[in-house]
């Protein structure tokens, strides 16, 4: 098993957002604003719900990895970390998914 996790591709991405923009993909989306990075990344979540529902498990594979990609680079820009949205993934699972929904504040 690989030993490349999401703090791995976090570390990776802040590096990488602290280059010039002419030499990173990332720091371009850092650069362009949680606007611009936000629609990449819904961009990429609409070509993996299409990869998905077409059962192609290559394309899938390749178009989540996309979406994980841009989801932790907006998750940078706006300041949550990849241990803050683990740590209420933990909190979550305290309780069931269906239990945890219904206690969520309406509106």
């Amino acid at each position: 098993m690989s030993s490349f996790t999401l703090e791995t591709l976090d570390a990776f991405l802040a590096a990488r957002a602290q280059a010039a923009p002419d030499q990173s993909y990332t720091a371009q989306l850092v650069h362009k604003g949680q606007a611009y990075a936000a629609k990449k990344l819904g961009e990429e979540a609409v070509e993996t719900v299409i990869a998905a529902v077409s059962e192609d498990r290559h394309a899938l594979k390749n178009e989540a990895a996309d979406l994980v990609y841009h989801l932790l680079v907006v998750l940078r820009i706006g300041g949550v970390s990849v241990q803050d949205v683990l740590a209420e993934l933990e909190r979550r699972t305290a309780q069931s998914g269906l239990a945890e929904k219904a206690a969520r504040p309406k509106g």
